[in-house]
């Protein structure tokens, strides 16, 4: 007896902050809801970096992007490249008989490396059919016969799109039913000032998020008219915050803090709610478990810094997943700020590398109709955050989440909290050099001399 084909359904949004109907979110997301409520929500869940390249790759690697290499953006003149003996998703997979295909957004150099078989619709700016991306990779999906398949899905949305004051929103889209947010409803994320243009901005935003999710829901409806949807493990996550001030680009809450659904045909019922702190280097280690594929004794990179995540779909709080980690190096090329940061229950730490520098903002949030209403206003915050302590940092930051989650009274210089500091400046040193951390003082070699 043959036994089931084991597919993977990776679905991967553009600047999708934490904003879900099913988290209480104000913004319509019946598919992804759906989802949530077939699988499991992961309620903590992190990328490990806030930039658009660098997440990408972290997922596809199972690498912090200072281990993997891609530091900043791939594309255009920022052209940063993952380190060339690093292995990826599709290229172990393929190793192992599964056929493989992206559809959408890649944004990860060399292509070389990314050895998916088909790349279906690549991404065109501005570009925002979602049927179109479901049917084609419904269409590849059947054609794969009784060969287990790893599909990738990367969509656009809700990226902003072209000109940076919009969202794509300025023409229906095909299959889609168009809903427009009013400025009056949106909710004000806790980062962002309650502007007329900021207002606005979210409500473009939102209609972006409503079509990505139809977008979702005709690609289930694919992958199950294909006979998938009982032997496939979907995943569904975002790269990183929204793009919007104080949150993409930024190791803040907002900016790492993201969905994440993992429904799985093993899973005995749904509708699960997991608080584990997980992190994006834990993605590849659960495709890989699901798969049953495992990196080579001999791999530079082996083992993976992350854990599957398989073994705690159905544990509401399972214990030992208390921490993660993130990492900031560039965005785009001229944007150099690195910063390392561990992030636990109770606090969150930030090593801002090069403090003397002023935190660049993204081009696209810098052009936003949100940013630049910001500093058109007089004496306007971030949220509860000053626009001068967003641009100028200490060189550490320690926040305590209990009190201040969101993250603005920096405790790093408070004899109080100096236990708190020691233990989390030696639980980042050590990650640090247990990843390879290039800009770690005094280390020429990371992978030392054996390599």
């Amino acid at each position: 007896m043959t036994a089931a084909p084991r597919n993977v359904l990776l679905m991967v949004a553009d600047d999708h902050g934490y904003d879900l109907g099913c988290a209480g979110g104000a913004v319509h997301t019946p598919a992804l809801d759906r989802l949530a409520a077939e699988g499991t929500l992961f309620t903590e869940a992190y990328a490990a970096v806030s930039s658009c390249s660098s997440s990408r790759a972290t997922l596809y690697t199972g690498l912090y992007a200072h281990t993997n290499g891609m530091y900043g953006l791939s594309h255009d003149v920022h052209n940063f490249s993952l380190r060339d003996d690093v292995q990826t998703l599709p290229w172990m997979l393929k190793q192992a008989g599964y056929a493989t295909a992206i559809v959408g957004k890649l944004h990860v150099k060399p292509e070389i490396l990314l050895d998916y078989d088909a790349w279906l619709l690549p991404e065109r700016p501005g570009h925002r059919d979602v049927a179109a991306m479901a049917h084609e990779a419904g269409r590849w999906i059947r054609e794969q016969g009784g060969r287990p398949f790893f599909l990738t899905v990367g969509y656009s949305d809700p990226h902003r799109a072209g000109d940076p004051t919009q969202f794509a929103n300025t023409r229906d889209w095909p299959e889609v039913p168009r809903r427009r947010y009013a400025p009056a409803d949106v909710r004000i994320p806790s980062h962002l000032p309650d502007l007329p243009a900021v207002r606005e901005d979210l409500a473009h935003y939102c209609e972006a998020v409503s079509r990505l999710d139809s977008g979702v829901g005709l690609m289930l409806a694919e992958l199950a008219a294909a006979g998938h949807a009982d032997d496939t493990l979907v995943v569904y996550l975002s790269d990183h915050g929204r793009a919007f001030p104080a949150a993409k680009d930024n190791l803040y809450r907002e900016g790492i803090h993201l969905p994440l659904i993992v429904r799985s045909p093993q899973r005995q019922a749904g509708n699960l709610r997991c608080r584990a702190m997980v992190s994006w280097v834990d993605i590849a280690p659960t495709l890989l478990d699901w798969a049953g594929v495992a990196t080579s004794a001999d791999y530079r990179y082996a083992p993976l810094p992350g854990r599957s995540l398989l073994p705690i779909l159905e544990t509401p709080d399972p214990a030992g997943w208390d921490r993660v980690f993130a990492t900031r190096t560039f965005h785009e090329v001229n944007q150099y700020y690195p910063v390392r940061s561990v992030r636990t229950r109770s606090h969150s730490y930030f090593l801002n590398l090069e403090p003397a520098l002023t935190v660049p903002v993204a081009g696209d949030v810098s052009l936003s109709p949100s940013w630049r209403a910001i500093l058109a206003t007089p004496d306007a915050r971030l949220g509860r955050r000053t626009l001068d302590a967003f641009l100028h940092r200490p060189a550490e930051e320690l926040y305590d989440l209990a009190d201040d989650p969101d993250e603005v009274v920096n405790l790093a210089a408070d004899p109080a909290h100096a236990g708190a500091l020691e233990e989390l400046r030696a639980q980042l040193a050590a990650w640090r050099i247990a990843t390879h951390d290039p800009w770690m003082a005094g280390v020429t070699d990371p992978f030392g001399p054996a390599h």
